[in-house]
């Protein structure tokens, strides 16, 4: 199937791409309308049904001034070196009635237009628009068509209008719904008046690449009081944004004026930022741009660069050496510092001798480890001694209500190893010796361990 549908796709394209251009000629002129360039001469005839020369005049209506005067007679009427100003009606009268009556048009032909579009949002109208370095003639007409592109369909055609305070022709383009933003559209403009046409070239767009590149408004940089390593960027959405319906994500940049090199944080869905690793008493730049929430499209531009110093407080600036200062950091000793102008310190070094250092004044820090520690070992203790004494007093109980054994039970008697006397027999004498009580407790030893995992 592959080779049939190949060919048939390349012959639609060629179709496609062999549709000639539209004609984009002059506007066509009647019968009674002369066109003059400004600067040359023309020559306007009564006709030829007309009397002799010596008795026929001219009148003008032109919007010159000195409309409505009276112009010199005869058949032919030359005018030289043409102005802007010399468009109108001229007639011409004999006995008292007029014979015939011409509309002179100067003009030039239009500028070509370098058409560019946008799309201020997913809800919004396609604008085309084109600057003019002149105000066009009245009679100048602009037009625009928009096609999908690969195809033979019929282009949409719309009138675009001129906007004289912006010098600028804006066309607006219905968006039909269910539009794929990524299929290419082809645009097509033309701008004609009476002395000619002017064709712009044919510009290819997607809708996802013409949304509104207008950057964010009302950056702002400021300094937030103590912290001497932050600072707070605040901005708003562009006025062509709605951000009741859809959202933009915006991209910060900065860097100190010292270095040439932006650090960038992407992401962002707020309209502030806060910036942690300000350098301290440098100045920062700050640019923020925008893109549609979901990364449909092109970034805008970036915004105005913002300018903004972190919080600097007098009392913790120390100088190092006769033209820069040294400021500590939040981190520590091991942190980073960074270089002031003396500018800041001029009050300072003029209370006393040229060259005085001044002290930083110090502030204990003080840590929570020590005493958590300290802590831990006290509670420790505490536990460990409350647990011998609760042992010791449960052992201490128990030989208590034991007692000590009657005499004669579980004693057994011994018997002598020396011969038996004569007198006494065998079975009476003891066959073990009288059994010795059990020795008292012995003092407590708190080295040692079986005394406290023994079951006695």
């Amino acid at each position: 199937m592959a080779g049939p549908l190949l060919p048939a796709a390349l012959l639609l394209a060629a179709a496609a791409a062999a549709v000639p251009r539209r004609p984009c000629g002059p506007v066509g002129l009647s019968q009674d309308t002369v066109l003059g360039r400004p600067g040359a001469n023309v020559t306007l005839t009564c006709g030829a049904e007309g009397p002799l020369n010596g008795s026929v005049g001219w009148r003008t209506e032109q919007r010159a001034p000195a409309g409505g005067r009276r112009l010199a007679g005869g058949h032919a009427l030359l005018l030289q070196r043409l102005q802007v100003e010399d468009a109108g009606l001229y007639s011409c009268h004999a006995g008292g009635r007029t014979l015939r009556t011409l509309r002179l048009l100067v003009e030039e032909p239009p500028e070509t237009p370098h058409v560019s579009c946008y799309r201020r949002s997913h809800d919004k109208d396609v604008l085309c628009e084109w600057r003019l370095r002149a105000k066009p003639s009245p009679g100048t007409r602009a037009m625009l068509w928009v096609k999908r592109r690969f195809t033979v369909e019929n282009a949409t055609e719309q009138r675009c209008r001129f906007f004289s305070k912006a010098q600028k022709f804006v066309c607006r383009v219905k968006v039909p719904p269910g539009v794929d933003d990524n299929k290419p559209l082809v645009v097509s403009t033309c701008v004609r008046n009476a002395a000619g046409g002017s064709a712009g070239e044919d510009k290819i767009i997607t809708l996802s690449s013409i949304r509104d590149r207008t950057p964010p408004l009302n950056v702002t940089v400021e300094a937030l009081e103590k912290a001497p390593q932050r600072l707070r960027v605040t901005w708003t959405y562009p006025s062509s944004w709605d951000p009741r319906f859809y959202w933009l994500r915006f991209q910060v940049r900065y860097r100190p004026e010292p270095t040439p090199t932006f650090t960038e944080v992407d992401q962002v869905t707020r309209t502030w930022l806060d910036i942690r690793d300000a350098w301290r008493g440098t100045r920062h730049l700050v640019q923020v741009r925008a893109q549609e929430e979901f990364g449909h499209g092109a970034w805008s531009e970036w915004s105005h660069e913002a300018v903004g110093t972190p919080w600097t407080d007098p009392r913790d600036v120390t100088e190092m050496g006769p033209y820069s200062s040294q400021l500590p950091t939040e981190d520590g000793a091991y942190g980073y510092g960074a270089t002031l102008p003396p500018e800041l310190f001029e009050d300072d070094a003029a209370d006393g001798d040229g060259g005085a250092v001044l002290e930083a004044s110090t502030r204990s820090v003080a840590y929570p480890y020590p005493f958590l520690v300290a802590g831990g070992s006290l509670l420790l203790g505490i536990a460990l001694f409350i647990a011998i004494v609760v042992r010791y007093k449960q052992t201490w109980r128990l030989g208590v209500r034991r007692g000590a054994k009657p005499t004669g039970e579980g004693q057994h008697a011994l018997v002598p190893l020396g011969p038996p006397s004569p007198s006494s027999p065998l079975s009476a004498a003891p066959l073990l010796p009288p059994a010795t009580p059990p020795a008292p407790p012995g003092p407590l030893h708190v080295t040692n361990l079986d005394y406290f995992f023994s079951g006695k």
